[in-house]
């Protein structure tokens, strides 16, 4: 099966700079290494490098690693479609780990599949890098899959 996945792709300026305010009060995801590469409504890219600290014994990113991964950028495309001021918390989601995760960096792709008023569900794909794909996708390798489901909450009175 093809992967078409492309690296770039223009941002929705307003949708980038809530995800990065987001990404900004968030010390866990700072503290991963975490990047946008763009955002749009309902969809997004994230960037995790590789790190010592997030391999297992075999040099592979740990499946801990790749699960939190998961769940932040199925969060972040819940994020996008969100009302101003909204929360979102994940509800459940589901891992289907395809291969070992390996490469310079992986890169998580977040799609909304639904957003209802209190429900929004995600799908994830991870890839890992592993040579300098440029922007066709050439060198990426799909190695983890998800579903997600996130409840959104108001602002806080």
């Amino acid at each position: 099966m093809a992967e078409t996945f492309a690296l770039t792709r223009t941002s929705d300026p307003a949708v980038l700079a809530h995800l990065e305010a987001v990404l900004a009060s968030q010390s866990f995801s700072q503290a991963m290494g975490l990047g946008i590469l763009w955002a749009t409504r309902g969809d997004c890219a994230l960037t995790l490098p590789a790190r010592p600290d997030l391999t297992q014994q075999d040099g592979f990113f740990h499946g801990g690693a790749v699960a939190a991964f998961v769940d932040v950028a199925g969060g972040y495309a819940a994020w996008s479609i969100a009302p101003p001021g909204h929360n979102v918390l994940t509800v459940e989601y589901k891992t289907n780990f395809l291969k070992p995760a390996v490469g310079r960096r992986l890169i998580g792709h977040g799609r909304v599949k639904r957003g209802g008023k209190s429900l929004i569900v995600t799908e994830i794909d991870i890839y890992g890098e592993t040579d300098a794909a440029g922007t066709t996708g050439a060198g990426l390798s799909l190695c983890a899959t998800a579903l997600q489901t996130l409840m959104q909450l108001p602002p806080a009175a």
